[in-house]
């Protein structure tokens, strides 16, 4: 009515209001009336943005690769870029008179693009796919103290970097190579896995090899062992064969040294004998054979006597006519006693 009108922005939004060409008020989330014929709103939204982008760039050996990340920024200096591009809105208040604003994340990724394009050429296509992250290392700091984003009034707050692909021919390609790579090292892996199996079974049979020798080794020494036991033994026993050789010697030679001298001793006995009885002989040659009848009668028994008497009578039997022998005497001579 009459012109005047009513504005409120939201705490993340620096409002500047110009009357005539002349700065009257400013500030983030201001409420206010204003005349709407003479005032002139600017409305800079300070609230931290994330700008999406992709761009295709060439490396270094003549290789397209699309690079795609984002960037995250802020209005830290609202008058700079007011002084710059057209924030202000339209009469009603709700939206922008210009296009300028869809258009500062656009000149944002037109910076990042310009930088990234200097890096990225120095970089082979591997290079380039393989080390995003050394990329949002260099480009980090580049952009934050950028002249031109400093000049917006801008402050990054972050940058990154998704992904880095190349053309899909030579995605293809690449990947073919790796394939063939991991092929070519799969096959490597099993000539490996082969040759350790080898390797272990060599080393079994040489284990098992080694063992069967400490067996024959063994079995050898204790064959030896036995044999110089047994010779021990046949040692021994001819020692004591010669040990009992020369006591049998030894003991033949006594018993014929004892025999030789039991033949002198009995020699020498019979010699003695002989000699007693050449003596006794000698001296009975000169006596009274009666005389030695009675002395070999001399001791004996009844019976004894008897017997010589007898055969005396029988030496006499011419002369004797008729001898008369009794049961009594008959029964003495022979030793019996009469029965009862």
């Amino acid at each position: 009515m009459f012109g005047i009108r009513f504005i409120k922005v939201q705490p993340t939004t620096y409002l500047l209001q110009y009357r005539r060409g002349q700065l009257v008020r400013e500030g983030l989330g201001l409420a206010f009336f204003f005349y709407a014929p003479t005032t002139s709103l600017v409305a800079i939204p300070v609230a931290s943005s994330e700008v999406p982008f992709i761009f295709e760039e060439t490396t270094s050996d003549f290789q397209t690769v699309s690079i795609q990340g984002q960037v995250t920024y802020r209005v830290a200096d609202p008058k700079k870029l007011a002084a710059l591009m057209n924030f202000t809105l339209a009469g009603t208040g709700q939206t922008y008179a210009a296009d300028d604003p869809g258009k500062l994340p656009l000149r944002l990724i037109n910076i990042v693009n310009v930088h990234a394009r200097a890096l990225v050429q120095r970089m082979a296509l591997r290079q380039a796919v393989r080390e995003s992250d050394a990329l949002v290392a260099a480009l980090r700091p580049i952009l934050t103290g950028s002249p031109e984003i400093a000049a917006l009034g801008l402050e990054i707050l972050g940058f990154s970097i998704l992904a880095i692909r190349p053309k899909p021919e030579t995605a293809r390609a690449l990947e073919a190579e790796t394939r063939e790579q991991l092929l070519k090292e799969a096959d490597e892996a099993i000539f490996r896995r082969r040759n350790a199996a080898v390797e272990n079974e060599r080393a079994i049979k040489e284990n098992e090899l080694n063992t069967e020798n400490a067996i024959e080794l063994k079995k050898r020494q204790i064959r030896e062992t036995q044999m110089d036991a047994e010779l021990a033994v046949q040692d021994k026993q001819r020692q004591l064969r010669e040990a009992e050789a020369a006591t049998c010697i030894t003991l033949e030679k006594t018993k014929k040294e004892l025999v030789a001298l039991a033949a002198l001793n009995a020699k020498a006995e019979a010699d003695a004998r002989a000699y007693g009885i050449a003596a006794t002989m000698t001296a009975l040659g000169t006596g009274d054979p009666r005389m030695l009848q009675a002395l070999a009668n001399a001791g004996m028994r009844p019976e004894q006597l008897i017997a010589v008497a007898f055969q005396e009578i029988a030496g006499r039997a011419d002369k004797i006519g008729q001898l008369n022998i009794s049961p009594d005497l008959l029964r003495e001579l022979m030793g019996q006693q009469p029965k009862a």
